[in-house]
């Protein structure tokens, strides 16, 4: 067998999946906080596997392939996984099909955006990419609300449900979601709003040791709320506009008419 470059990538794919398996076990002894590291840091070996396929130019249609197989194990059937050993496996039915929803649509997200990937290099995802999902999803299980929130009472509990089903509803939209900033000189001249707020979001999870993440990743998820929301009203109001010039237009011929 011969070796070559592409392998340097792919062991940090398989890292990533390995995490995925990891964090399977930690949730079966129902260690949530393990379980979560464990699925953040496979977050981690996920991004360098792109950066290390980039400094070797090894990107290959086997590398993509191989990279959604671990985003499936260690962004969707782990966090599924985790969510239905933490709460939903007292709910039946019902708690089998919400925990099993990052594990579906994540499956699904990651089949649409291998059929339509055209090239390697992309300025935004449709649908929130998996691995923000499952970050969301961890970070929420890790953060401690009654500590940094006293005031607001916020049960985890009750919010944990709505959550997982908008995440991953969020993940088969065709929202449209930025990339990560690739930290390359093109990419910071052509995006520079995207790697500042890349940078200066990496430095508070830093700074805060990680009590940040959650609320960033939300950021995150609001961001193409938002300018989906935007582009949405941009386009009714063009579509008004557009119909009203046309019954000008009408008005118009129809007052031409009438003179001749």
């Amino acid at each position: 067998m011969r070796i070559t470059r592409a392998v340097v990538p792919n062991m940090f794919t398989t890292l990533n999946m390995f995490c995925g398996f990891l964090s399977i076990t930690y949730s079966v002894k129902n260690d949530v906080m393990n379980a979560v590291i464990f699925i953040l840091l496979g977050a981690v070996f996920d991004s360098l596997d792109g950066v290390m396929a980039r400094l070797t130019k090894s990107s290959s249609k086997f590398g993509v392939e191989f990279d959604s197989l671990s985003d499936v194990v260690t962004f969707g059937v782990a966090p599924s996984f985790l969510v239905y050993q933490y709460q939903f496996n007292t709910w039946g039915s019902l708690g089998l099909l919400i925990s099993s929803l990052p594990m579906i649509c994540g499956g699904i997200r990651l089949a649409r955006f291998n059929v339509q990937l055209s090239g390697f290099d992309k300025d935004y995802f449709n649908g929130m990419p998996i691995p923000a999902q499952a970050a969301i999803v961890c970070s929420f299980l890790a953060t401690d609300f009654e500590k940094l929130f006293p005031s607001l009472n916020l049960q985890k509990s009750e919010l944990l449900a709505p959550l997982v089903i908008a995440v991953s509803l969020i993940m088969i939209s065709t929202i449209k979601y930025d990339t990560l900033s690739k930290f390359t000189k093109r990419d910071v001249q052509l995006h520079p709003v995207k790697f500042t707020f890349v940078t200066f979001a990496a430095l508070i999870i830093i700074f805060t040791k990680g009590a940040a993440l959650f609320p960033v990743f939300v950021l995150y998820l609001l961001s193409g709320i938002i300018r989906w929301t935007v582009t949405f009203f941009k386009k009714l109001r063009t579509a008004a506009f557009e119909d009203e010039e046309d019954e000008e237009d009408e008005s118009e011929a129809e007052i031409s008419r009438v003179d001749i």
